[in-house]
C-alpha cells in the first residue's frame, strides 16, 4: 500500500450526498443517519448505552419470538427510512410480522412499530425533540426515550389523531401498548453494570 492509498483511507466521508449515494455508501460497519442531504455520523456508544440496549433488546426478542410477533433489532445499525431524505437509527426497534416485507438488507423502508432511544450527551436535542417529531409524523406507534443523564424513562403512544400521547408507568412499571403483555421495571435501567436478563425474563413471564 503506497502513501497516497494510506492517506486516502484517512479521509472522512463526504458530509453531503444524495440519498442513493448514502444508501450505497453506508454498510453494517458504519453507523450514520441522513437528513435531507446531510450525513450525520454517530458517536460511539457508551458502555451503559450498549449494555442497556443489549439487555432490553434481548428481553424484547425473547418475548416477540415466544409469541411470533415480528422482528427486533437492538444494535442501532439498521437505518429507518422515515420519509424521502430522512434515515434514522433507533437504538432498539420492533417491526410487526405483518410489516416485515419493509425490511431490506441495510434499512427499514417505513416506520417501526416501536422505537427506543437511549439518550447520550450529544443526542439530547435529537432524541427528545427532533426524533419525537419525526417519529410522530412517520407514524411510529410507540416511542420510548431512556435518559440516563436524568434517570428518566418517558414513553409515548400514537393516538387516533396521529399525535403522540404520554404512556404513563404504573407502580414503577412501563407496560407497552404495542406489545401487550410486555413490561419492564423502570429501576432496571439504573441498576448498575450487571444486568440479570434471565431473572428479568422470569419476572415478566417470558420464561418459567
Amino acid at each position: 500500500m503506497n502513501v497516497a492509498t494510506v492517506e486516502a483511507t484517512k479521509l472522512p466521508p463526504p458530509r453531503f450526498m444524495n440519498e442513493n449515494e448514502f444508501e450505497a455508501w453506508r454498510d453494517e460497519d458504519i453507523k450514520a443517519e441522513y437528513l435531507d442531504g446531510e450525513v450525520i455520523e454517530m458517536a460511539p456508544a457508551s458502555y451503559y448505552h450498549s449494555r442497556s440496549g443489549a439487555w432490553l433488546g434481548s428481553l424484547l426478542e425473547f418475548f416477540v419470538n415466544k409469541h411470533q410477533l415480528g422482528t427486533i433489532t437492538s444494535d442501532g445499525n439498521l437505518t429507518v427510512r422515515l420519509r424521502e431524505g430522512l434515515h434514522r437509527c433507533p437504538d432498539v426497534m420492533f417491526i410487526a410480522k405483518s410489516r416485515e416485507s419493509l425490511i431490506h438488507e441495510t434499512y427499514l423502508d417505513g416506520a417501526p412499530d416501536l422505537a427506543i432511544e437511549f439518550v447520550s450527551p450529544e443526542s439530547v436535542v435529537r432524541d427528545w425533540h427532533e426524533k419525537y417529531l419525526e417519529y410522530e409524523a412517520a407514524g411510529v406507534r410507540e416511542y420510548w426515550i431512556v435518559d440516563q443523564l436524568q434517570k428518566r424513562v418517558t414513553a409515548f403512544v400514537l393516538g387516533d389523531d396521529r399525535r403522540f400521547h404520554p404512556l404513563k408507568p404504573s407502580e414503577g412499571k412501563l407496560h407497552s401498548q404495542t406489545l401487550p403483555g410486555f413490561w419492564i421495571k423502570l429501576d432496571w435501567f439504573w441498576q448498575g453494570p450487571e444486568f440479570d436478563t434471565y431473572q428479568m425474563a422470569k419476572e415478566i413471564g417470558i420464561i418459567s
